[in-house]
């Protein structure tokens, strides 16, 4: 009987843990565009669920700066290009460099690498990998393989900005004058409405089913026992 008890609290235990490790990831709802609204609790951002098409750096920060999203007949406007670390150009894959594989201190590197769970073309020893790229998507259904803008510049050469790949998860410079990137845009805060649909929390529903397990189990318990 305490094998079955152990294999429960077990179970209830890797459900807990799971649920935590995507608990970063909440889907707000679509937009007026059938675009949904994904807040990331880890850097307290929401991101917009479309790319807009590859441009120059300048016009994806205008496109941000006067994005307009009707979210439950409220209209939001405070957006902007994601950000990143400002550093070197020394290509790494420890994810140790601004330039590189593996760097998650950039918010397109959290998004895709720790909240999406994907793989760099190499890992952190330098070796590569052949299951790499845009793979997971999560509730992101617009995330395209393409190279994103970020909106930071950078200080080393000022003709440059920086990008994430999505195509081996890589980051590094571009010049803002000749590069056509793709671009996605995020708000800062959790953008949330008291009369729009909230999608139910995934913690509740977990949390329900490990109770249930843990009641079924204990009902077993008490059964072989008598």
């Amino acid at each position: 009987m305490k094998t079955l008890f152990i294999v429960i609290s077990t179970a209830i235990i890797t459900l807990f843990a799971s649920m935590q490790a995507h608990a970063a990831l909440e889907n707000l709802g679509a937009d007026s565009l059938g675009n949904n609204l994904i807040y990331d609790s880890d850097l307290d951002i929401t991101w917009y669920d479309f790319s807009n098409s590859a441009d120059l750096w300048q016009e994806q920060m205008n496109w941000a700066d006067t994005l307009d999203v009707d979210f439950g007949g409220a209209h939001f406007t405070e957006w902007r290009l994601p950000s990143t670390v400002d550093g070197s150009y020394s290509f790494k894959s420890d994810g140790t460099s601004s330039t590189g594989f593996n760097i998650t201190n950039s918010e397109m590197g959290h998004l895709y690498y720790t909240e999406l769970g994907n793989l760099g073309g190499e890992d952190t020893s330098g070796n590569g990998q052949s299951v790499s790229g845009l793979v997971n998507t999560g509730d992101f259904q617009n995330l395209q393989i393409s190279a994103y803008w970020a909106g930071t510049k950078s200080a080393i050469n000022t003709n440059n900005s920086w990008y994430f790949h999505t195509i081996n998860g890589s980051q590094g410079p571009g010049n803002m004058l000749l590069g056509n990137y793709a671009a996605i845009a995020v708000s800062d805060g959790r953008i949330s409405l008291e009369t729009s649909a909230a999608v139910a929390p995934e913690p509740l529903s977990t949390t329900l089913f490990a109770i249930g397990a843990f009641a079924m189990g204990f009902r077993m318990y008490r059964r072989q026992k008598l």
